[in-house]
């Protein structure tokens, strides 16, 4: 990674592999709406993933868009231009879901449009200029670098967890979530190199991770509870709250609590994300995803 170190910077030097994006191909006409046999809350749960999610995946992509310019260290470049070629893939995948969700009857454009009103307006550039557009390029970056800290938590979370196998969830579905986990686990250094690259500051990587898991919780919670009232089955099964924490002691759904309990281990002086679980398994997933095959 590049960090600041007094008024110096170290040369990049990241987990050595090139991030590229990939070719995918889902076919999701045989998908059901709970696609977690017996799981209706917790299909909305993951349903977050890949219909919200996104939004906020462009944004960031954006924000590292605008911080090329200011990268000097060619391996940083191309890891950050990898990143963003991902997550424009990402973004076209989980459209067809959408889509095809929004064929059964699942109303979910409301909430994608008022996620993305948000989005826009909160982390756009606003027109700013001068030192005031790169304090402000700084911000997100501390923030979506905090993001991407649990989206590679929770990465992990899912090519680790058999749960999703032993339920019988819907191949393609749980073929998409666990590539475009694979991909988060892969590419989970690089908004956080950007960070400390661009600027550094501690605090502020403080003040951004305390902001990014509260965020992240509430988008979750308010999204799946949204996604969850407008499902148009007649038996959506018990009261959220009861599904949700079976689904968590059960292991279908990481806990709430991830978004508190990570919070010292990435606020622990020297951590650097390539301290996380090890990368093979995601690398052997994208070798192998059923998607990627398909497309290969």
């Amino acid at each position: 990674m590049a960090e600041k170190v007094g008024a110096t910077k170290r040369r990049y030097d990241a987990e050595a592999h090139a991030i590229q994006a990939r070719d995918v191909r889902f076919d999701f006409g045989a998908v059901p709406m709970h696609y977690i046999p017996g799981e209706v809350f917790a299909t909305h749960v993951i349903n977050v993933m890949h219909l919200v999610l996104p939004e906020g995946e462009r944004a960031m992509a954006q924000a590292l868009a605008e911080a090329l310019p200011l990268i000097d260290d060619e391996r940083l470049r191309e890891a950050v231009a990898g990143f963003v070629g991902q997550e424009s893939m990402h973004a076209s995948s989980h459209e067809g879901a959408r889509r095809h969700l929004r064929d059964l009857g699942l109303d979910v454009d409301p909430l994608v449009d008022a996620f993305t009103w948000l989005v826009d307006r909160v982390f756009g550039d606003h027109g700013l200029t001068g030192r005031a557009k790169q304090e402000w390029l700084k911000e997100r970056l501390a923030l979506f670098a905090g993001m991407e800290h649990y989206t590679a938590v929770i990465g992990e979370w899912l090519l680790e967890n058999d749960k999703l196998d032993e339920l019988g969830m819907d191949p393609t579905m749980l073929d998409l979530i666990r590539w475009h986990g694979a991909e988060e686990v892969e590419h989970r250094s690089v908004v956080y190199d950007a960070y400390m690259h661009i600027d550094g500051s501690y605090a502020r990587k403080a003040r951004a991770a305390l902001l990014a898991s509260t965020t992240l919780l509430a988008v979750f919670l308010t999204s799946a509870v949204y996604l969850h009232r407008t499902d148009p089955s007649p038996d959506k099964g018990l009261f959220w709250p009861i599904q949700f924490l079976g689904a968590t002691v059960r292991g279908v759904v990481p806990s709430a609590t991830v978004f508190f309990t990570e919070i010292p281990r990435y606020l622990r002086p020297g951590f650097h994300p390539s301290q996380l679980g090890p990368m093979d398994r995601a690398l052997r997933y994208l070798g192998h995803s059923p998607a990627a095959r398909a497309a290969g």
